[in-house]
């Protein structure tokens, strides 16, 4: 299983529990609303964050890869080379 698929997984189950709570638990409408939009705004930051943290780990495998890539290809080049020396 993924990681993105574990993390939307948690992220959902952690919203549905909030929002559960907010809405069965004694308050004004008013006070719901404004609680939800709160929690709302709180939880979008934190998409935001754990977004911003997943793609920066896809860029640096990206990176990696494309450096073994690249030394890969050299290497395969040197060796085009040293048999045509030959």
């Amino acid at each position: 299983m993924s990681s993105g698929k574990v993390l939307l997984g948690v992220l959902a189950g952690v919203a549905a529990g909030a929002l559960m709570g907010i809405l069965f638990a004694p308050a004004k409408g008013t006070v719901t609303r404004k609680r939800l939009s709160k929690k709302g705004d709180d939880y979008v930051e934190d998409m935001k964050e754990k977004f911003n943290d997943f793609m920066e780990e896809i860029k640096e495998d990206f990176d990696e890869v494309k450096e073994k890539v690249t030394d890969f290809s050299k290497d395969g080049h040197a060796k085009a080379e040293g048999a045509k020396a030959k």
